[in-house]
């Protein structure tokens, strides 16, 4: 399965690389042997994004830019290299984790103590709200 976002930016690319969204995607989405089903259907059409400030959305931008900044500095390396949780590089794991903070403020959440299980609450209510 391929799914392609033709138009992604990259504010984007930094919410569906965020801890938030990825929660989202394993409370939600199917499963095929302990690999991740990812639908267009269930996971991304109904995963509640957020309504950031004008700042809120350009930190997000910046913090994503530096998750491809950190992934080029690595040109050898495939993907399956650089997330390897024994060997990912350090540039790569802090750029993920700023990214990580970026998003979960834009939402609101506290991300010094949120669980990911209450990201998940969370965002089930953001979620029951939109489709009221």
């Amino acid at each position: 399965a391929n799914l392609v976002m033709s138009k992604a930016n990259i504010y984007e690319f930094g919410i569906l690389t965020s801890n938030v969204h990825m929660s989202w995607v394993r409370s939600v989405g199917g499963r095929l042997k302990s690999d991740y089903r990812y639908s267009k259907n269930v996971v991304y059409n109904n995963f509640p994004w957020p309504d950031p400030s004008p700042e809120h959305k350009q930190k997000i931008e910046k913090t994503a830019q530096g998750i491809l900044d950190a992934r080029e500095l690595y040109p050898a390396s495939s993907l399956a290299d650089l997330y390897d949780e024994l060997t990912m590089p350090m540039e790569l794991r802090r750029a993920h984790q700023e990214n990580d903070k970026a998003v979960m403020e834009a939402y609101g959440f506290d991300w010094r103590t949120m669980t990911e299980s209450e990201c998940v609450a969370e965002l089930m209510k953001i979620y029951q709200d939109l489709v009221k």
